[in-house]
């Protein structure tokens, strides 16, 4: 390529970029030229320089308030239940759906109407029987149970799985302890629930004379607490 056509090509090339450029060049006395003062009419690097420090700015202060609220938020390790895992954020009713070992529970919440009560905001403590528990019931109870005539019975038997507030295994330790030995929940049916700890675990009895293990605890949810229980739970 001749020198005419290179500087026809750089010509062109610089019309199509900058169609208004105006160079005033600056030196400074050590020979460097100066970004500063590189302008032109249509582009000011200076304001350039200027918005990307400010925006530089802006995003490290983001950043560090993103970092302050993870720190102050309040985190809870994530636990398995049934196969799925059980997530903080959801409520009790959307993680109780996804457990293959509540399956029961989740039936007999529906047939007594109480998911939109669950899904409220709370807070609840809820022992939460699993298939095998109710499996161990005397034949035909559960399906007895989920007849509409016995709604009321199956809506008394779920409510009394259930305690106002969250109640997490630290503030259960610290009842059964302060109470010498024994914790007495009043539950959402009107009845009392008994847990006694041990070296097995925490164990809760009902007001028959029967006993449940505290077989998973502390499983968050955005609106309370699940404890896993391994028995199903009989008001008087």
């Amino acid at each position: 390529m001749s020198k005419r056509v290179r500087r026809l090509t750089h010509w062109c090339a610089e019309r199509t970029l900058f169609p208004f450029k105006k160079p005033i060049l600056h030196l400074h006395a050590y020979g460097m030229t100066s970004l500063e003062h590189f302008q032109y009419p249509a582009l000011r690097v200076p304001n350039y320089l200027g918005f990307l420090m400010q925006t530089k700015r802006k995003l490290a202060s983001l950043a560090m308030a993103f970092v302050i609220s993870a720190i102050a938020a309040p985190t809870f390790a994530q636990v398995t239940v049934g196969g799925a895992p059980m997530y903080a954020t959801k409520d009790i009713i959307d993680n109780a759906v996804n457990s293959k070992d509540h399956t029961t529970l989740v039936a007999a919440v529906k047939a007594a109407d109480l998911v939109a009560t669950l899904k409220g905001p709370g807070p609840f403590t809820v022992f939460a029987p699993t298939n095998a528990a109710f499996a161990a019931l005397p034949a035909g109870t559960v399906d007895t149970l989920l007849k509409p005539e016995n709604k009321a019975t199956l809506t008394g038997i779920l409510t009394y799985h259930v305690v106002a507030g969250r109640v997490d295994a630290a503030a259960l330790t610290k009842a059964i302890t302060d109470g010498k030995g024994k914790a007495m929940l009043k539950t959402v049916a009107g009845g009392t629930l008994t847990a006694t700890a041990s070296s097995g675990g925490v164990m809760i009895a009902d007001e028959k004379g029967g006993s449940a293990k505290v077989t998973i605890a502390d499983v968050y949810q955005s609106n309370g607490v699940i404890h896993v229980v391994d028995k199903v739970l009989l008001p008087k």
